[in-house]
């Protein structure tokens, strides 16, 4: 199957009603260490259309204060890369099927070893992989790494990105294209900026590749005003906030949100 196919199946029409379909982020390993297998069935049964597994890393430069804080919880709680791709494979053989893709940052990547990360990546089942502080332009190695072992490597594009980037970044594009919606880091916000929705507007001139608008969602009228906008939406922010604060334990809180967020219009 070609890189991102998957992805790309899952992701192209939508969700139910015009709605873009659902992709939460979760952190490996949070809120507890082992927590992770149990908050991706979760989201499968919620009706979720693919899921980002973040790996924690220290230096979360793209990353606000819900998900640093969940990384930081994460990392004390032994998360590594190694852990992380171990429990992806075993969320598939818990009946996880639906796409997973990771999302971290390029020292793990390099740390564990581009073609190795990719390799092991794959053989537990993972679609593809974002690296946020990853120019377009500088990932010609992990892009082709990742093509040798099925991955597909998902690029981001902001409001500020100029046309030509955008295009750059689509050419070599697979899976779906990553839109972030803000200037700016991760964190729930209370609206959809308009530059936003200029941006995927662009973004759908340079490619056919479903759009994934991330960094700022939380809520199901969010949902609503990118009704045939774009294809997915992204939570991560929100999501992991309620996992910290839900007694019920991470797949509870998991389960409780999203099921919230995907009501029917």
């Amino acid at each position: 199957m070609p890189p991102g196919e998957r992805l790309m199946a899952a992701l192209q029409g939508g969700g139910e009603g015009g709605l873009p379909a659902l992709v939460p982020y979760v952190t490996a390993g949070f809120p507890r260490r082992d927590d992770t297998v149990e908050v991706l069935r979760a989201a499968q049964d919620a009706g979720c259309a693919a899921a980002e597994i973040g790996i924690p890393f220290s230096d979360p430069l793209a990353d606000g204060p819900s998900i640093q804080r969940a990384g930081w919880r994460a990392l004390n709680n032994g998360m590594t890369a190694g852990l992380a791709i171990e429990q992806a494979a075993a969320a598939r053989a818990a009946g996880v099927t639906l796409p997973l893709v990771f999302m971290t940052y390029l020292n793990p990547v390099l740390s564990y070893g581009v073609d190795a990360f990719c390799a092991a990546s794959a053989a537990a089942g993972v679609d593809g992989i974002i690296v946020p502080d990853l120019p377009a332009d500088e990932a010609g190695d992990v892009r082709a790494a990742a093509a040798a072992h099925g991955l597909a490597l998902i690029p981001l594009v902001a409001p500020t990105t100029p046309d030509e980037r955008i295009d750059r970044a689509c050419r070599g594009a697979r899976g779906f294209i990553y839109c972030v919606s803000v200037t700016g880091t991760t964190g729930a916000r209370a609206e959809i900026a308009a530059e936003a929705f200029e941006m995927l507007d662009r973004v759908r001139a340079a490619t056919a590749l479903p759009r994934a608008l991330g960094f700022g969602l939380s809520r199901h009228e969010h949902l609503e005003a990118l009704r045939g906008r774009c294809e997915a939406a992204v939570v991560g922010s929100a999501l992991l906030d309620a996992m910290w604060s839900h007694p019920g334990g991470g797949a509870a809180a998991a389960s409780a949100f999203l099921r919230d967020m995907r009501r029917a219009a």
